[in-house]
């Protein structure tokens, strides 16, 4: 039991009691605990951990929002019927286009219903291209936005009970995704780069003068959310476990949770809305599901996130779907009991390349973060399984880019990296090679050939720097192909890389309307899954930045309106 009062606000006392709505789980459910309670609906969120937020606190924030008001307002060239195009071509029959279709259909209404209840305010990421911009209907400019920095001062007493994001410093600079394109690049385009570190140091120093802690990113967007259900005065009960589901043989009648070792019983008139996330941190689920060879808890979405909803759906008599898939994220090996630190624009900028065991690329580096994980499970599949992977970089490298988030441009890399081995440094690249373990004459072919073709910007092999998304974490100022510099001059660099990922995305089998299905594609009545809960609602694909943080948002929406009805 935490430490911290278990109801939030206080007022609904922990024990048996009956609501309209039972949200379970404090991410992306908390819109649709929002949206319920504009409706008139009363409602309960319960929450697993001392913390709200799920995942979405740990994320950057973004949100991909094809067509909406917010685009609307930017002027940005785009429609509902672009989106969905967009949306037809990458999902491509890997889930049923309903689920796309009323993402778009109620995306614009879910955005001004966060307006309406909560003090976030949104901007639009110009230039962040689609990941896939190439398919009909992509877009270059891009569709996603973001939340400006956020005062978390305003959530009072409650402020502590934010989950903390991933990267806790002592000073906080409230960095959006657009500053961090920029700030990346702060040796390379300094006036740029400059200006945009100037802005929020200004504000997060100034802020704490006034009395105000901006946060950006997931940690925004939560804040934002979170003062919503204040200000609604919605109940959240941390601590709270989801045990099992109640039923009358027709349909859910409510939940049994657990709390402080108790069972409590909540009776939901209207429904329950499964929000605990995926089963991120259940490894016996992923490799069932996904695959043996998944280093143990490496996932950066939340500690809390084990599966709960997933198999108490199931336990429900709920299908379930995409199992084998995750928002993967390639990331830097842990130090030994910390978690793997993120990594976003480093494989995109040039006088880089990532190796495996034999020393030979395998993939294009620039790709968004689920289709290079996809690739490395393509390729266990087919047998040539990828058992080591290696990011390569020079000294010229080192010097321009921030490195893992905390390495700025001309800092050495740190020697506990080297003490635990998941670094090295030689002046040449076959010394490099052996040092890493990698079969040395391929690894220097392998360089070779890269430098050869880098000198005349182009990837015969991969095509790296031919899609926009590439390009848009590529250094400007590198020509003909931002994504691409040979590595002539020493010393030079390796670090290991893991597979990590941002959340599973496979879960319960649910319908345009959020409504859980059986296996006969029957619905349980009662019954609701949103974000990492429910299956991909786009299938396979990642459509864009924020692609999972939106389709948790609208689905909790619709959930919503649903049960109201």
């Amino acid at each position: 039991m935490s430490q911290h009062s278990t109801t939030i606000p206080s007022g609904l006392p922990v024990a048996d009691t009956s609501v309209d709505l039972l949200v379970v789980g404090s991410g992306t459910g908390m819109a649709a605990a929002l949206a319920a309670r504009e409706l008139g609906l009363s409602v309960l969120i319960v929450e697993k951990s001392s913390h709200v937020g799920g995942s979405t606190a740990r994320s950057g924030g973004a949100l991909w929002l094809p067509a909406g008001p917010v685009l609307r307002e930017a002027a940005a060239s785009d429609s509902p019927a672009k989106a969905s195009t967009y949306l037809d071509a990458v999902v491509a029959g890997s889930a049923p286009p309903q689920r796309s279709a009323a993402f778009v259909h109620h995306l614009s209404a879910t955005v001004e219903m966060l307006r309406r209840t909560t003090p976030l305010r949104f901007f639009w990421a110009r230039e962040y291209s689609d990941y896939h911009p190439e398919e009909p209907g992509g877009s270059v400019e891009g569709r996603t936005c973001e939340c400006y920095p956020f005062d978390t001062a305003k959530l009072g007493e409650y402020r502590n009970r934010l989950r903390p994001g991933v990267l806790e410093v002592a000073f906080a600079i409230p960095t959006t995704g657009a500053d961090y394109r920029w700030m990346n690049l702060v040796a390379r385009v300094p006036h740029k780069g400059v200006p945009t570190f100037a802005k929020r140091i200004v504000q997060g120093a100034g802020g704490l003068l006034i009395g105000r802690r901006y946060a950006a990113g997931g940690q925004a967007l939560t804040a934002g959310l979170f003062a919503g259900v204040l200000r609604a005065g919605i109940p959240v009960w941390t601590d709270t476990t989801l045990r099992h589901l109640v039923s009358d043989g027709d349909r859910v009648t409510g939940a049994v949770v657990d709390h402080a070792g108790r069972d409590v019983t909540v009776t939901a008139r209207r429904g329950v809305v499964l929000a605990t996330g995926g089963f991120d941190h259940s490894m016996d689920m992923r490799w069932k599901f996904q695959s043996e060879s998944l280093g143990a808890n490496l996932s950066l979405g939340a500690a809390s996130n084990t599966g709960d909803g997933i198999r108490v759906g199931q336990e429900a008599g709920a299908d379930i779907a995409l199992m084998d898939q995750a928002w993967w994220f390639p990331a830097i090996a842990p130090l030994p009991g910390k978690p793997p630190a993120v990594m976003l624009a480093e494989r995109s900028l040039p006088g880089s390349l990532i190796v495996d065991q034999h020393g030979r690329r395998f993939a294009n580096e620039a790709s968004d973060y689920m289709t290079f994980g996809q690739r490395l499970l393509q390729l266990e599949r087919t047998g040539n399984a990828v058992e080591a992977m290696w990011i390569i970089f020079d000294q010229q490298y080192r010097n321009s880019y921030v490195f893992g988030a905390e390495l700025f441009p001309r800092m050495r890399v740190p020697s506990a990296w080297y003490a635990a081995g998941i670094a090295a440094r030689a002046d040449n690249l076959p010394d490099l090679g052996a040092q890493i373990g990698v079969p040395v004459p391929e690894f220097v072919q392998t360089m070779t050939r890269f430098n050869q073709n880098a000198s005349a910007g182009i990837d015969p092999e991969f095509q790296r720097g031919c899609s926009a998304y590439d390009r848009y974490y590529g250094d400007p100022t590198v020509r003909p192909n931002p994504n691409l510099r040979p590595l002539v001059n020493g010393p030079f660099y390796a670090v290991k890389l893991v597979l990590s990922d941002l959340g599973t995305c496979g879960g319960l089998r649910a319908d345009e309307r959020a409504r859980v299905l059986r296996e006969d594609g029957s619905v349980i009545a009662g019954l609701y899954a949103v974000g990492n809960t429910a299956a991909n609602a786009f299938g396979t694909s990642y459509p864009g930045a924020g692609a999972t943080i939106a389709q948790g948002l609208v689905y909790g929406y619709i959930a919503a309106q649903n049960a109201a009805r």
